[in-house]
């Protein structure tokens, strides 16, 4: 049996990649920040009594700021594969706690890596990267793009990719990242703007919301689905050679195109109901981002399934579910 280490395991990603792994018979061992309040929903579906005999899945208490815990987990764990999810990984949040998200994200990866190393625990290492890290590079982005970093966020980022790619060079360890672009899904954290698009929805069809505010309508990215993102991911970690892919659907569109997918399922003027907030523009714009993945076409033999009218149409459709209403039921007509 296969022992995987997640950070980030209650975020969107952590949750579909431990779905997974315990599907191929993986023993999952997840790390959790504390808190006063339940932080568990996205992997409530999931969780295993501890007291169980036969539990595969482990949640333990830690943190990527904490070097000494995270070299006693993995001592204690000596996981096969190790997966950096966690991270601070709002972008516009970023440019309010720059030094918080370089701890994080940047230092966060250097601490799992060197616990890695220090424990001589032989694994395969993956880290998360961003296409965030691309900036302002002319689109599509592959793996040889140059890099253009534009916030905070995707700064960290890049410290955190490059610091993976030269454990591997330097220490020969099976180290790999993963460039993912954009990738959302029902369990999209709230302040995400897919999720803010979808949550509005039944909301404004009911009444309890008025506008919707928003930053960036003319922004460009390419959205694909979290769940494919994470096969691809475990493809990554499981390639033979360690390397870096570029992860996205090939498909680029817009704010506003989102908008109008979602309100234009349930018969919606947008018009009637968004408005802009400058508050949510960054203070500098990536304005497109789209992924060329022919590498991971190629090597890794991965493909996405689920393209952007699907993806838009599965967001709205829970939300709809979440408040008693149906894409076919609650239309406004």
């Amino acid at each position: 049996m296969k022992r995987a280490l997640i950070t980030g395991i209650t975020g969107q990603d952590g949750s579909y990649l431990a779905e997974m792994l315990l599907d191929r018979g993986y023993e999952v061992h997840g790390i959790i920040r504390r808190s006063s309040s339940f932080n568990t929903g996205r992997i409530g579906h999931i969780f295993q009594d501890p007291h169980d005999p036969d539990v595969k899945l482990h949640l333990h208490y830690g943190d990527l700021a904490s070097s000494s815990q995270l070299a006693r987990l993995i001592t204690a764990v000596e996981p096969d594969e190790v997966y950096n999810l966690g991270a601070q990984s709002h972008v516009r949040v970023s440019f309010d706690i720059p030094e918080y998200t370089g701890d994080i994200v940047a230092l966060g990866a250097v601490r799992l890596l060197e616990a890695i190393r220090e424990s001589k625990v032989e694994c395969r290492f993956y880290q998360a990267s961003s296409s965030e890290m691309f900036g302002e590079s002319e689109a599509p982005q592959s793996e040889e793009t140059p890099f253009r970093p534009q916030s905070p966020y995707a700064i960290a980022k890049l410290y955190a990719h490059w610091a993976t790619v030269n454990y591997r060079e330097s220490y020969g360890m099976h180290a790999s990242t993963g460039i993912l672009f954009n990738h959302e899904s029902p369990r999209r954290g709230e302040t995400f703007v897919t999720r803010k698009i979808a949550m509005a929805i039944p909301r404004m069809l009911t009444g309890a919301q008025e506008h919707l505010y928003l930053g960036n309508l003319e922004a460009r990215r390419d959205w694909g689905h979290a769940r494919d993102f994470m096969e691809a991911v475990h493809l990554i970690a499981r390639h033979d050679v360690p390397d870096d892919f570029v992860i996205g659907t090939g498909e680029d569109h817009s704010v506003q195109e989102f908008v109008d997918e979602a309100f234009g399922l349930v018969n919606l003027d947008p018009d009637r109901f968004v408005r802009i907030d400058p508050r949510y523009f960054r203070p500098v714009e990536v304005h497109r981002l789209r992924a060329d993945a022919t590498k991971a076409r190629e090597v890794l033999g991965w493909e996405p399934r689920v393209r952007f009218k699907e993806l838009v149409r599965e967001m709205v459709s829970a939300e709809m579910e979440a408040a008693g209403l149906s894409l076919e039921t609650g239309s406004a007509g």
